[in-house]
């Protein structure tokens, strides 16, 4: 795993299992970005980006209708 702080952010597997399906293709998508772009401004905007996106899609199933 990459040794971007932000990472911490992405782990799931403390989430119970309906949400782990969810948070988890995020996470493992965070660790590619890291493992083939350099460390640098745009790769720390895509993992921010990313985790607003994986935060949207569990507060969707958290709570469906808003």
């Amino acid at each position: 795993m990459s040794g971007d702080t932000i990472m911490k952010w992405f782990e799931f597997r403390h989430l119970p299992s309906h949400l782990k399906a969810v948070s988890q293709p995020f996470h493992d998508f965070a660790e590619y970005l890291c493992e083939t772009i350099e460390p640098g401004p745009e790769r720390t905007i895509a993992l921010r980006k990313l985790l607003e996106a994986k935060d949207a899609a569990v507060r969707a199933v958290v709570h469906p209708r808003g």
